[in-house]
């Protein structure tokens, strides 16, 4: 997949700069390579790029995706019609979106946020409906670093 082959969907998006995900992260392993190899005063190499993906794969990814839910870094790998959906599908629930984002950036799940709304009476139905535009569980890319 090429940088030319995905673009950003809409007209005013074009300007947008677009960034891979496996690229950014490269650079992130490597500095995590160099700074565990000068820990342990040796070359760490493959184990630790492995305790890289294990330890961190997860939670960069989630970073990557809710900036490009967001609109604010357009990602090459994540769906193009993605980018920036939580502006204009939830433009009138902003403060009850950014609280949920700010969850789903601590690592918390759908039933935690769902548990989370129902003890401070939150709107369920707008929960529900923010969740589902999410939908977390389908939209997950496999490293490929190993």
């Amino acid at each position: 997949m090429s940088l030319e082959t995905i673009a950003p969907q809409t007209e005013a998006d074009t300007n947008v700069e677009r960034h891979s995900v496996y690229t950014a992260c490269q650079l992130e392993i490597d500095r995590f390579k160099w700074i565990e190899s000068e820990r342990a005063g040796c070359d760490q190499g493959e184990e630790a790029v492995r305790r890289w993906v294990k330890e961190h794969w997860n939670g960069y990814l989630r970073s990557c995706w809710l900036e490009h839910l967001q609109g604010k870094r357009f990602w090459v790998e994540l769906d193009r019609g993605d980018f920036g959906l939580l502006h204009r599908a939830f433009a009138e629930d902003q403060i009850l979106l950014d609280r949920i984002v700010d969850r789903l950036k601590a690592g918390q799940e759908n039933l935690d946020i769902i548990c989370w709304a129902r003890q401070f009476h939150l709107p369920i139905d707008r929960v529900l409906d923010i969740l589902e535009a999410l939908d977390i569980n389908s939209r997950r890319l496999a490293h490929r670093f190993e």
